[in-house]
């Protein structure tokens, strides 16, 4: 008996690990956050009231409480600036995410097909990028997109343009579009990989031999068994591409509107804590539909494969 009770407490822990790890890390900050955007902003350290100090009582613990409005979110529901923000954010985000979609597949499913001595060497190739630091990889793009960059020099060497004329790429939203889908491509294909080097190739010889066309049979055999991969792969991308600061700000213009470069702008320039925290929380929101989209489809598919 002690030794179930011991085997049984051992699955009770390890369950509650994983638990008291969000616990931590993220609920806590969450409320946190949540806190201070129903705060109003103030000249003080810190630039939010009210602050709880339980040392005052439970009278003064209440006050505060009550203090406590949805002000913010309404001034961020019609304020035009941040609902371009988002629409603006969720409308380049998805984008990349196409593009990264439409350029990892092929990729993904050249890795699945090629012999399996080559696999891991391609799989390193797709990982080998993150062995850098993410802003080094963005400011290299800088030296490309620029206008006497890497990318105008390459276009004059073999004759699109004139050695007078130079690309006007940085600054601008392609240039962001680029930078996403470089830096997330290998989120998209190691999903995409992974769904496709399970699939039995022996469906694709089935198809041939009764007739069917590659074409059809890549529409009706390789895309539905890679579901999985591509809606994990898109997901993966698209959930960091909402709330990315780094690449529009240093590839965009000053016309690239996102919700990170604005959520910065609130907290270190406006040193508006309460605000930028409602932008926070109604960001981790409109990210939190998608995530329970995804996990609902996931549930949905090991039911139906059982």
């Amino acid at each position: 008996m002690s030794t179930r009770r011991k085997s049984g407490w051992g699955r009770r822990l390890v369950i509650a690990v994983p638990y008291l790890w969000l616990l931590v890390f993220f609920l806590a900050p969450f409320a946190i956050v949540v806190r201070i955007s129903l705060s109003e902003v103030a000249i003080a350290m810190p630039p939010y009231l009210p602050v709880f100090d339980l040392s005052q009582g439970f009278e003064a613990f209440w006050q505060d409480l009550s203090a406590l409005s949805f002000d913010n979110y309404a001034w961020l529901a019609g304020d035009p600036l941040y609902i371009n923000s988002y629409l603006s954010s969720l409308w380049i985000a998805g984008v990349s995410t196409l593009l990264a979609l439409l350029i990892g597949f092929p990729l993904a499913y050249g890795m699945a097909r090629a012999p399996h001595s080559w696999r891991p060497i391609l799989m390193m190739a797709v990982i080998l990028p993150f062995w850098t630091s993410f802003l080094i990889r963005v400011y290299a793009w800088i030296g490309i997109l620029k206008p006497e960059g890497l990318l105008t020099l390459f276009a004059q060497t073999i004759g699109i343009l004139s050695p007078d004329d130079q690309l006007r790429i940085l600054n601008t939203n392609t240039a962001v579009y680029i930078g996403i889908v470089y830096s997330y491509l290998p989120f998209m294909v190691l999903p995409l990989y992974a769904a496709l080097e399970r699939m039995d190739a022996s469906l694709l010889e089935a198809a041939q031999d009764l007739g069917c066309p590659p074409l059809k049979a890549f529409w009706s055999i390789t895309v539905p068994l890679a579901v999985p991969g591509i809606i994990a792969g898109c997901f993966l991308v698209f959930i960091p591409a909402v709330g990315e600061f780094v690449i529009p700000d240093l590839l965009g213009g000053s016309d690239t509107l996102m919700i990170g470069r604005t959520l910065w702008n609130e907290f270190f320039n406006n040193r508006d804590w309460p605000v930028s925290s409602a932008v926070a929380v109604l960001l981790l929101l409109v990210l939190i539909v998608p995530i329970v989209a995804f996990q609902h489809f996931q549930q949905r598919q090991q039911e139906a494969m059982r």
